[in-house]
């Protein structure tokens, strides 16, 4: 679904291809309370930051927990509408908050029960976290 996806460019028109790259805890990468997904938009590095209370509101929610492999749906799912949107190209973090990240996983869920399944994460040969990797 989001893992490999291409998207237009509101303001430049220009299709964008987005591909999931990884993802890590960002507490020790940037101190930072939040769950880092990157993406490479045309091969240049894009992250998106889920913050770490929503794992904790959707278990308190539903009981379920978000997985890898719906964190990076989520994320993608993110990108894709905030590049529909008109995103500033030049930033290399956003970050999304609590209620997003649970706006999201809900579509996210539901696309995946339409397909009958949640798409598997790929794995890439070599450091998933290189820059041209």
């Amino acid at each position: 679904m989001y893992e490999d996806f291409h998207v237009t460019d509101r303001w430049s028109g220009e299709d964008l291809h987005c591909r999931w790259k990884g993802t890590m805890v960002a507490i020790a990468t940037r101190h930072a309370d939040a769950v880092d997904v990157r993406y490479d938009v045309n091969g240049r590095p894009m992250w998106i930051a889920l913050p770490c209370t929503a794992w904790v509101e959707q278990k308190k929610r539903t009981g379920m927990v978000i997985t890898d492999q719906l964190a990076a749906q989520i994320a993608g799912r993110y990108l894709k509408q905030i590049v529909e949107e008109g995103y500033d190209s030049r930033r290399e973090v956003y970050t999304m908050t609590v209620d997003e990240v649970l706006e999201h996983l809900e579509v996210v869920v539901a696309e995946a029960k339409a397909q009958g399944q949640m798409p598997t994460l790929p794995v890439w040969a070599g450091n998933p976290l290189a820059i041209n990797g």
